[in-house]
């Protein structure tokens, strides 16, 4: 009977409490299974991570990697850019002969088109960063303060030393 093993990340907090990109992978990963697995097959795992996929140091992906090698286990993504955006990354993951890698997007690719695919998603990790960079510097040249609501941080530091004020006056 075929296994695998479900990975799912998003990057950030607000992804994750949205659900709205766990759904899509979800979806995904639900049309493989129904449409591409051999029948029958079983689910030994499911992981969630909620961490960037420039990070190899993942928790989550530890667990579901020890599981798939120690059961033989596919290890199932809904997208490539969902197991990681480094190719050195998802090159040593398909040199590894304990892990077979599945992707739900691409049910049919082979080795030599995962690089290409991992290649591509890397490409975009660095593309989203000079965008988020230059978008950044844009918006502090108009005038923008970064780095969060800083009225509101303003306001509570002066409350904050004003009851402290306060508080020494009385003692």
């Amino acid at each position: 009977m075929k296994q695998f093993v479900i990975y799912r990340r998003v990057s950030t907090q607000d992804q994750g409490r949205s659900g709205l990109g766990l759904e899509a992978q979800d979806r995904d990963i639900d049309l493989y299974l129904s449409n591409y697995a051999e029948v029958p097959f079983e689910v030994l795992g499911r992981f969630l991570e909620v961490q960037s996929g420039k990070d190899s140091d993942r928790p989550e992906l530890a667990k579901a990697l020890d599981l798939c090698r120690r059961t033989g286990a596919e290890l199932l993504v809904s997208k490539l850019d969902r197991l990681s955006r480094k190719v050195a990354f998802t090159a040593a993951l398909m040199d590894d002969p304990k892990v077979r890698l599945r992707v739900a997007s691409m049910p049919n690719a082979d080795k030599f088109q995962l690089h290409i695919y991992a290649a591509l998603a890397e490409q975009e990790r660095d593309f989203i960063s000079m965008r988020t960079k230059a978008a950044l510097g844009a918006a502090k040249a108009r005038g923008v303060k970064l780095g969060g609501n800083r009225d509101v941080l303003q306001r509570r530091a002066e409350a904050i030393q004003r009851d402290a004020r306060d508080f020494a006056r009385k003692v």
